[in-house]
């Protein structure tokens, strides 16, 4: 391994989970591995807040408008609200590349720029060119797909594009980016816990948590943000109670937290609120029900648990195909709507079902966060 310290420039976003969960997992392989980067992180929505859209209309940010659209379930919005980004984003375009400008001019030392970011891309790269041109750059898709398209992909730079799926890499290819640009892994990048041993028998920390530690377990979850999809989810599952039992991961969303305890129930669950320690809680469960996030998807194969998501016209543009992939690898389920839970895990949990859906989970082997460092290295190192 190399001895001389390389700048690394990432840059992410607070809309989702999905880009700051992949900047702690690369973080943290980093520091495991001891790799000689120095890490700057910049987010892509404070280093543009001059130029949002959202905040000069309506006076509120554009990242809060998209977590708020999680939260509240309103992503039936989502196809309205990408159109304006990507049209804003299209119009603001030179004062962009102005404002990146300025932003590289004061970074001493850059020798490589990582984007975690959609829709920015071209603007990062361009205004690379004109300050630091012999500067490589990275694209991390934290989607499964490029969707829409130039959501992630941008043909013209020539950012390397690490993409996760076979889907994306041909989508890579049809937009003409060159063969030396396009790599894949074996998968999304999923934190390194994910792959350690969990502290702590099943079934003693079921029963610490107040559940059944022989009983089927559901681990419900929207995202670090939460949903209020998961209040009915609760209620459906009390008709199956006596088969499951569920553990609720709400993220950040107080308001749900304290309404599902409150709530009167039969079904056996543990309600957590935001957690740094996910893996605990999968290892503690049977399988996902939950919407179609590409790292939520890629962190349960990780843990060997089959899903159960949605697709419908409210599901979010970029993971429309997450739910297809879910069919395409037949480890899981995908429904029109979440009304329909109660027979989907009854089917789910019959037996010759349930064993396929194992098995099929199991022979997915994503090492996508060790396959990453080296490829990152290889760039570096030119």
């Amino acid at each position: 391994m190399s001895e001389k310290t390389f700048a690394l420039h990432i840059f992410t976003l607070n809309a989702g989970g999905g880009h700051y969960a992949t900047l702690k997992a690369l973080n943290a392989i980093a520091n495991q591995q001891k790799r000689p980067w120095q890490i700057t992180i910049t987010d892509i929505g404070q280093l543009t807040d001059l130029l949002d859209p959202y905040k000069k209309l309506f006076g509120v940010n554009a990242n809060d408008v998209y977590n708020d659209m999680l939260s509240m379930d309103w992503t039936w919005f989502h196809p309205v609200s990408m159109f304006l980004d990507k049209f804003l984003i299209n119009l603001l375009y030179p004062q962009a590349v102005k404002v990146g400008e300025q932003h590289w001019r004061s970074q001493t030392a850059v020798d490589l720029v990582i984007s975690l970011v959609p829709l920015h891309n071209r603007a990062i790269w361009e205004s690379l060119q004109r300050v630091k041109p012999d500067t490589p750059m990275v694209t991390i898709l934290t989607d499964f797909a490029d969707c829409p398209s130039h959501f992630w992909i941008e043909p013209e730079t020539k950012s390397y594009f690490l993409c996760g799926t076979e889907r994306a890499t041909n989508q890579a290819r049809a937009l003409g980016v060159l063969e030396e640009y396009i790599i894949q892994t074996s998968g999304l990048i999923v934190h390194p816990q994910f792959y350690q041993p969990i502290d702590g028998e099943r079934r003693t920390e079921r029963q610490r948590l107040g559940l059944d530690p022989d009983k089927i377990t559901a681990i419900v979850s929207f995202g670090a943000k939460g949903c209020a999809t998961m209040l009915d989810i609760a209620h459906d599952l009390e008709r199956i109670s006596n088969k499951v039992q569920a553990i609720f991961l709400c993220g950040t969303n107080q308001k749900l937290v304290q309404t599902l305890k409150e709530r009167p129930t039969q079904l056996k669950q543990h309600i957590q609120g935001f957690t740094d320690n996910v893996p605990y809680f999968m290892n503690l469960a049977d399988f996902l029900i939950g919407k179609p996030g590409s790292i939520s998807i890629s962190e349960a194969i990780v843990m060997n648990l089959p899903v159960i998501v949605d697709r419908n016209f409210s599901t979010l543009l970029n993971e429309k195909y997450n739910a297809e992939w879910i069919l395409e690898k037949q480890v899981g389920m995908s429904i029109p709507n979440f009304r329909k839970i109660v027979p989907a895990v009854e089917e789910l949990l019959k037996p010759e079902n349930w064993l396929g859906y194992q098995a099929n989970v199991t022979a997915i082997q994503n090492r996508a966060v060790f396959e990453v460092p080296d490829i990152l290295q290889r760039i570096l190192d030119g």
